[in-house]
């Protein structure tokens, strides 16, 4: 997979169909590569008419890593961040949204759909939000506006998500399958043979938690982008699953309120990951967006 230099960052990078296509951006989510983007969800997507973007956020997966500024205690962190303390983070998402932009400059794309799941949802908005000249679509999939005042997460998700990854490959992917299961769909099948496969990959291609401790930071301390949600105008698609245990359905019901004109796509059994048995109404749904801003 190639990289490049983009807003000063080694961004690791693939695409997928043909770049005379209208491009489609993939930002992934919290601690997660790019590979959590399905190779056959993109290639759907490209055969479809995109010519499919995925990358890894920075601190994660092949992209930079920033080490030097030390791992941050991610549990008094959060606490400090429910109790209305204010936060410090290395960088913020409008970083990471400038990392996106970034990406497209160097790749020479002048405009994009955007689309992101969870905190990569959270880049996508902030990218609309921050540099609407290069969006031509905006697709906010299980993720948030950051108002402090919608439902929080289950506790049982949360503390699958804020749980240490294990340091052996073994116990990695054992605690992967778990917290998977945990927040997860519980209305589609759960493919355990998949996901211990891209659990195995992850590890194997870039075991890198600290990272990830950093992006919640940035997570935590973007503060509420409603009012600024209010200003894209941009055809707009909220993707949330009824189920969602992590980030509940709320979220996407408040981020498509946000959003003058959004469409909204409520998924029956979708929790907070995408199974293939998901991928017909989203990808049909993104598809009819795409084509309705005629780029």
């Amino acid at each position: 997979m190639p990289n490049i230099i983009a807003n000063g960052i080694q961004i690791e990078h693939e695409t997928f169909g043909e770049s005379s296509s209208p491009p489609l951006l993939l930002i992934m989510g919290l601690g997660a590569q790019m590979i959590f983007w399905d190779e056959e969800f993109c290639e759907q997507l490209a055969k479809r008419g995109h010519y499919v973007i995925r990358f890894d956020n920075r601190d994660i997966g092949l992209s930079t890593h920033f080490d030097e500024a030390g791992v941050p205690d991610v549990m008094q962190a959060v606490n400090a961040w429910l109790q209305g303390e204010k936060v410090a983070s290395l960088y913020s998402l409008d970083d990471m949204a400038a990392d996106a932009v970034g990406l497209l400059d160097s790749l020479g794309i002048e405009k994009s759909h955007i689309c992101g799941a969870s905190m990569g949802g959270m880049i996508a908005q902030t990218v609309a939000i921050r540099h609407p000249s290069k969006v031509l679509s905006l697709i906010s999939i299980m993720s948030s506006t950051g108002d402090p005042e919608l439902p929080q997460a289950q506790p049982e998700a949360m503390e699958a998500l804020l749980t240490p990854a294990p340091q052996e490959r073994q116990a990695y992917i054992e605690n992967t399958l778990a917290m998977m299961k945990t927040i997860g769909s519980p209305g589609f099948p759960f493919d355990e043979m998949r996901m211990r496969k891209l659990a195995e990959r992850t590890f194997d291609r870039s075991f890198h938690p600290e990272g990830m401790a950093r992006q919640l930071l940035a997570v935590i301390t973007h503060g509420d982008r409603t009012s600024s949600l209010n200003s894209v105008s941009v055809p707009t698609l909220v993707v949330h699953g009824a189920d969602d245990p992590l980030v509940a359905v709320e979220a996407g019901r408040a981020t498509a309120n946000a959003v003058s004109g959004a469409q909204l796509l409520i998924v029956d059994g979708m929790g907070h990951d995408l199974p293939p048995g998901t991928w017909p109404p989203i990808i049909d749904a993104i598809t009819r967006l795409t084509r309705q801003t005629g780029a």
